[in-house]
């Protein structure tokens, strides 16, 4: 009788523990979009009224990522402490394939069955790692969810109206880029380059076991990766604003350049993979091509991703895995867009 009371006081703890993680990270996902609201509402009024319009449009780019950013990367959190915390090793263990190799399309193609953006899946991947998945699988999942999910291919396509080539191309060329990222990072990643997220396992000197877990996981995570998504958003919109529009007109003749130009713009920009068609849809002087470029390179390489990248897994690795993401992208971009479009 006193180990069965035991057992349900241990539950009872756990269960108000992860429910009470659960709503901290609602309320502060929510008190950041109202503040982030209230900011773009009354910062373009200050700005104004100090007779400094460019303050105005800083304050508009920097709410609209942040704004758009914050819902998904709650996602990702709960979905990452979930995993941390309930999902056993070895379901992971069976559905992955042992060989490296076979390992990294399957959890690239893997990458369609969540509905959220780039903030979304760095602390998912992260929590892949912690869970013994290789780290080569885990960063394929990592490009391909932001780019694949339905929601994304949805928005395309309306974004795209009679042009399923378009979603067709998107959809080959960000799986091939994770693809071919993980398969590289298998034959030439180095521990070293990589800070693996350390291991949560369930605390045991408390008690509290996976919903202690879950709780656990669901603050650090979601106060971790939020610091690094205000980062990353200030960062593009004070691009956004330093570089006149002028410049960009002198790219659009050319079509290597417009493509270049583009894949660049998607890093900087930060704009959610759910809405970046509509902003691609919307470059009609540039080839299509290049807006797939822009679609691309946007949900695997931007400011706020290598942010979050930095804060996961460390600077060295940021740094090398964004690089050659980004030419990865381009090129398969360019491929698909010269054999599609």
């Amino acid at each position: 009788m006193e180990n069965q009371r035991t057992v349900r006081r241990t539950v009872g703890d756990g269960l108000r523990i992860a429910v009470r993680a659960l709503v901290y990270a609602a309320l502060g996902g929510a008190a950041l979009l109202a503040l982030a609201t209230v900011a773009s509402v009354l910062g373009p009024v200050l700005a104004l009224d100090l007779y400094t319009p460019p303050v105005a449009a800083w304050w508009t780019v920097f709410t609209a990522v942040t704004v758009q950013g914050v819902p998904f990367l709650l996602l990702g959190t709960v979905v990452s402490a979930a995993i941390g915390a309930f999902v056993p090793e070895r379901v992971f263990r069976r559905l992955l394939p042992r060989n490296q190799a076979l390992a990294v399309p399957v959890a690239g193609a893997a990458g369609v069955v969540l509905p959220g953006c780039e903030c979304a899946s760095v602390p998912v991947a992260g929590s892949l790692m912690r869970r013994g998945v290789a780290p080569a699988a885990a960063l394929a999942f990592l490009l391909s969810a932001p780019a694949i999910n339905p929601v994304v291919l949805v928005a395309t396509s309306v974004a795209f109206p009679g042009q399923p080539e378009m979603v067709l191309g998107r959809l080959l060329a960000s799986l091939a880029t994770a693809v071919v990222m993980g398969w590289l990072w298998a034959r030439f990643g180095r521990e070293k380059w990589l800070r693996l997220p350390e291991r949560r396992t369930g605390p045991t000197g408390s008690g509290l076991g996976a919903f202690g877990t879950f709780g656990a996981g669901l603050q650090h995570d979601f106060l971790h990766a939020g610091g690094f998504l205000v980062l990353g958003a200030a960062a593009a919109a004070t691009f956004a604003v330093v570089v006149p529009r002028s410049v960009l007109d002198v790219f659009t003749g050319s079509a290597w350049l417009s493509v270049l130009l583009l894949a660049l713009l998607a890093v900087v920009l930060c704009v959610c993979s759910e809405a970046d068609a509509f902003v691609a849809a919307s470059l009609s002087g540039f080839s299509p091509t290049a807006r797939l470029a822009f679609m691309v390179v946007g949900p695997m390489v931007d400011l706020k991703l290598i942010a979050l990248q930095t804060g996961t897994f460390g600077r060295a690795f940021a740094v090398r895995f964004s690089s050659v993401t980004w030419v990865v992208a381009v090129l398969s971009s360019v491929l698909v867009g010269w054999w599609l479009l």
